[in-house]
């Protein structure tokens, strides 16, 4: 185990520094109403958070099921709920939820500190190695695209949540579903083609997450309207 804390923080500042950059970009789009950055922090945290819940529910899936597919599923499937129940647990008839645009950018927030965390361990062992140019420029490319994976995951379910804000309740229900059957889906095709193929099909599945990325981008113009 590794107990060096200059390894840690420098992992710990690599892993976040995407993150930021990431929280900082999807806030300027929500400057006008913005939420309370107290609030943000919570949920950023209780995002890295989810990384500690997840990690042992991912282990007993391994150990549990033989099919490499259904693996990838189940393992996505616990990173993106966990992720959501991150933010329900703080804004379960929360006040601070007061229009459409909120969802998004509450969810993006969860899923940037995940990613950070996450990110962070990923980065642990070629820094201990000395590696850190070969582990972000080589083998490891699933670094470079999983920042981008969690927030546009997170983002479908937060896009799928603000559609649905002004609905009934089981039309908010049925949305909060296909956002994250979509979002498990995403992230399952990135996670197989990554690792079936090594990394091989990287810059594909990266193009097809900023296409996502982009009709995002639009639709929060649409709920940005409904505001």
């Amino acid at each position: 185990m590794i107990t060096d804390p200059k390894i840690w923080g420098l992992a710990f500042l690599f892993g976040v520094i995407p993150s930021l950059i990431w929280l900082w970009f999807w806030l300027k789009e929500d400057k006008k109403r913005a939420e309370p950055k107290g609030l943000l922090t919570i949920i950023f945290i209780l995002g890295m958070m989810a990384v500690v819940f997840v990690l042992p529910v991912q282990k007993f899936i391994q150990s549990q099921v033989s099919s490499h597919g259904g693996q990838i599923i189940l393992w996505a499937s616990a990173e993106e709920i966990i992720k959501f129940l991150a933010v329900i647990f703080v804004l379960y008839r929360s006040a601070h939820v007061d229009e459409p645009l909120d969802w998004p950018i509450y969810m993006m927030t969860a899923a940037l500190g995940f990613a950070a965390l996450e990110n962070t361990l990923f980065l642990v062992r070629p820094i201990t190695l000395n590696e850190v140019t070969v582990g972000l420029l080589t083998g490891q490319l699933r670094f470079l695209g999983s920042t981008l994976l969690h927030t546009v995951s997170s983002g479908t379910v937060g896009i799928a949540l603000g559609l649905s804000f002004h609905m009934g309740r089981w039309v908010k229900k049925l949305h909060l579903a296909l956002g994250l059957a979509f979002a498990i889906a995403l992230h399952s095709v990135f996670n197989f083609f990554i690792i079936k193929n090594d990394g091989s099909d990287f810059l594909k599945v990266l193009a097809f997450l900023w296409v996502v990325t982009i009709i995002i981008m639009l639709l929060f113009e649409k709920l940005r309207r409904m505001s």
